[in-house]
């Protein structure tokens, strides 16, 4: 059984916060913040907005293009790392969507999340376990986000991002992938557990406590980005045997465009094949990756039997790179 990719979708946040407004937050400038990250704006949820009711949303998006009812849906695989149960979210988007017939279950691997939920979904499909199968980015970082610090504070952004993938005896469309780890660094990027000792009774002490703000090394994760990703990227190319001049589009996760630039340029990708549009959702984690494919599928830009090369990397360290025909 081969692979391939025949819906998507997205949903982001209703309110939009420019550069300018977090100028009057902490000491930075739309001119500041885009000039080194290339984020002119982000979406940032309210109370009223869930990360499942966005998946959701996203998701149906996703089975509409694709003429797939929910009931016809084997897998339902989250890659999130902000859900707001910690036993998971995928089953209420089950549940949202009334996809009855599948079993739902949440991937965390930060902003590598939608790579590494696209390449364990097609292991399911391609043993002929499940026909359909829902994979969705989805994360509001907002919430984890410390707003007196002007180095994290203007990068992350809210969203949610789907594609349904299915299995087929034709082509298969996954062309090859790529997906490590490197625990190693993992004190470059964290939303970190703070436990407090509590005696629970004479004798016996326990660990109680909160998450804290997420935490960034810039310079470091920068470093690792640009070397890695490229690299990881050259070798599923490799195993696909085809060439850089082969790929049609890039779609790397949305944290940095210069951390895109670069990339692209080690790759020998010219600037035309970069899909961006981090100006104006900023890093939404695991939502980045669909939400760029999304608009660029509904836009015409990328058009069907498209080659396209994809990486997500970001907390763990972790990262992967996958090349699919759309």
């Amino acid at each position: 059984m081969g692979v391939t990719f025949t819906g998507c979708g997205a949903a982001a946040p209703k309110t939009v916060v420019l550069n300018d407004a977090l100028a009057q937050v902490v000491d930075t400038s739309d001119e500041w913040i885009s000039s080194r990250t290339g984020i002119r704006q982000r979406h940032i949820s309210n109370d009223r907005e869930s990360l499942a009711g966005l998946a959701t949303q996203s998701a149906l998006q996703a089975l509409e293009m694709a003429g797939v009812a929910a009931a016809d849906v084997d897998l339902i695989l989250l890659a999130t790392s902000s859900s707001e149960d910690l036993f998971g979210t995928a089953c209420q988007i089950q549940a949202q969507l009334g996809a009855t017939n599948a079993v739902a279950f949440d991937v965390t691997a930060a902003c590598s999340g939608f790579v590494f939920g696209v390449v364990t979904a097609a292991q399911y499909l391609r043993t002929g376990a499940y026909q359909n199968a829902l994979v969705i980015g989805a994360d509001l970082l907002s919430r984890w986000v410390d707003w007196n610090d002007r180095n994290t504070c203007v990068l992350f952004g809210d969203g949610a991002g789907a594609v349904l993938m299915q299995a087929t005896a034709g082509e298969d469309r996954l062309l090859g992938f790529e997906i490590r780890s490197d625990g190693s660094q993992n004190c470059c990027l964290n939303l970190a557990f703070k436990s407090e000792l509590r005696e629970l009774v004479p004798g016996v002490t326990l660990t109680q406590g909160k998450y804290q703000y997420i935490t960034m090394n810039g310079k470091e994760v920068y470093r690792f980005a640009i070397n890695r990703v490229p690299d990881a990227i050259d070798k599923v190319i490799h195993k696909a045997n085809l060439t850089s001049a082969d790929i049609d589009w890039l779609i790397l996760h949305q944290a940095n465009q210069r951390i895109m630039d670069a990339v692209a340029q080690r790759l020998q990708i010219s600037a035309e094949k970069v899909i961006s549009n981090v100006a104006q959702y900023g890093n939404t984690s695991a939502a980045s990756i669909p939400i760029a494919l999304n608009e660029a599928v509904r836009s015409g830009k990328v058009q069907a039997g498209d080659t396209i090369a994809t990486s997500g990397f970001g907390a763990g360290l972790s990262w992967g790179a996958a090349i699919f025909n759309w």
